[in-house]
């Protein structure tokens, strides 16, 4: 090869490495402004006296639903009632609740799944009309609150100018390998790639929310619709807050690590089908797939393949780097540092997978129902 060939190579290769190098740092600059900006709940009770109602959709949840009620229950008086919905469960889901004697707990049982609705949303928009408090708490049966969690979540809508929902990710338990190699990604994409210091509140396009744990001013849920308006969406949590900020409600996310934790998925059959499930309406969207391929593989992956030059060292530096920063914040071990270029590859090929899986029309399984992404 000529030496005007070895130029040209030399600053093709030397472009590239920039790109990658950016796309490792990038997600780190705003990683750093974001631990601000995606602040945690106020330590205070809440200046007002309006009361919650707790909502709890239930699908054969005999295994935890003690443990969720105990910790509702241990939030005080501010929870003025706690309405489960037994969602045709085959297990023993009804009788442990009768088990944990409150008077203000209420047992509903769930009416047959309509055509073109989610099993959760369903549910969700089942129990909002049994409510009858100011605030409703969606809450998933494998969330345990902090005993001061509803207080510190009604203080939090009062922090900034009137927020009328206000969301949060609970901290992840993780205890098998797919478990901690794949879920802290929640974490890392809110952290790394949401822009939350230009989000106001109010764009449908920055809201962000998680829907296992929702606090929402009633009177703002109906007014948008509820769950009627996303019944088929299977990201209920997002889609609920944009539907709120497209009818003039503001919205908040905030870091839920100290309000509450929770095992989402117990085996690695459970991580991947659930990661499945919620892929097209995410990741692996027909923009979305290409745009977030580029981001986390340019960004996360490659870096670690290609040849140790020093731009290449400081992409390792920066991906890694956003890695333990989103661990130390939300309480995530080392492993999933250590792994990370690994878990981002499976990530992708979960996207991937749920993508053909969408466009050969094969539908996507949870908790025994099917769904048509």
């Amino acid at each position: 090869m000529s030496p005007a060939m070895h130029a040209i190579e030399g600053k093709a290769r030397h472009r590239a490495e920039m790109a990658l190098t950016a796309l490792a740092v990038f997600p780190l600059v705003l990683g750093l402004l974001n631990l601000r900006a995606l602040s945690r709940a106020p330590r205070r009770a809440p200046s007002g006296d309006e009361g919650v109602s707790v909502l709890i959709p239930a699908r054969n949840e005999a295994g935890q639903i003690k443990e969720a009620l105990a910790a509702i229950i241990a939030n005080g008086p501010i929870v003025r009632e706690i309405i489960v919905l037994d969602d045709h469960s085959s297990d023993d889901t009804v009788a442990r609740i009768r088990e944990v004697r409150n008077e203000r707990i209420r047992i509903v049982s769930g009416e047959d799944l309509p055509s073109g609705w989610c099993g959760k949303s369903h549910a969700c928009a089942q129990l909002a009309r049994q409510a009858r408090h100011g605030w409703l708490l969606f809450l998933d049966a494998d969330v345990r609150l902090a005993p001061d969690a509803v207080a510190r979540l009604m203080a939090g809508t009062e922090d900034q100018e009137t927020i009328a929902f206000i969301s949060g990710v609970p901290h992840q338990e993780t205890r098998s390998f797919l478990e901690w190699l794949l879920l802290p990604f929640i974490n890392v994409l809110l952290f790394g790639y949401l822009p939350l210091p230009l989000d106001q509140g109010r764009s449908s396009g920055l809201a962000a929310a998680c829907g296992q744990l929702v606090l929402v001013k009633a009177q703002a849920y109906h007014a948008a619709g509820g769950h009627e308006a996303i019944g088929w969406r299977l990201h209920d949590g997002l889609a609920l807050a944009r539907s709120l900020r497209q009818h003039g409600f503001r919205t908040r996310l905030i870091d839920a690590t100290d309000l509450a934790h929770c095992r989402m998925y117990r085996n690695a059959g459970e991580v991947y089908a659930g990661l499945m499930k919620n892929a097209v309406e995410g990741l692996a969207g027909p923009v979305a797939l290409p745009v977030w391929t580029t981001l986390l593989a340019g960004g996360h992956i490659l870096p670690f393949l290609l040849r140790a030059s020093p731009l290449m060292k400081v992409a390792r530096a920066a991906s890694l780097a956003l890695r333990l920063l989103v661990a130390l914040r939300c309480r995530q071990g080392v492993l999933t540092v250590l792994f990370s270029p690994l878990g981002t590859l499976l990530l992708l090929w979960i996207q991937f997978h749920a993508r053909l899986r969408h466009m050969t029309g094969r539908p996507v399984t949870w908790k025994g129902r099917l769904y048509e992404t």
